[in-house]
């Protein structure tokens, strides 16, 4: 499912991959805990991924479950960042990523274990 989540869209999201299904009442707690925001605010974010049908609202309790998993979340953003920026090529994205002077030697390790094996490394 290739659904476009905007930064706080995915903060949301970031909640419920983590906790699985969970109230919208419970994400409201954890929202106002960790990034200060208000009721209404946690509530238009859910509301914006139920419309995107990244989130399904299951009833009694108004209960979040996810439709979107991060992978599918995280290959989009990949494919979007390499068509703003690397002229729609994921190659030159990743070989951007690795001339980057401060990955450290064990991330550029797995990085080229990764390209050797196909990318079947997780």
């Amino acid at each position: 499912m290739r659904i476009k989540l905007f930064d706080a869209e995915l903060k949301v999201m970031e909640v419920i991959w983590r906790e699985g299904d969970i109230t919208a009442k419970q994400i409201v707690g954890i929202m106002r805990e960790q990034f200060n925001w208000n009721k209404n605010s946690t509530y238009t974010m859910i509301k914006r991924c139920v419309e995107k049908g990244a989130i399904e609202r299951i009833e009694p309790n108004f209960v979040c479950r996810a439709l979107v998993s991060k992978e599918e979340a995280q290959n989009y953003g990949i494919d979007e960042l390499a068509n703003k920026l690397f002229d729609g090529s994921p190659g030159l994205l990743f070989a951007s990523l690795l001339e980057k002077q401060d990955i450290p030697e064990d991330m550029l390790k797995k990085l080229k274990d990764i390209v050797n094996s196909g990318g079947d490394n997780g």
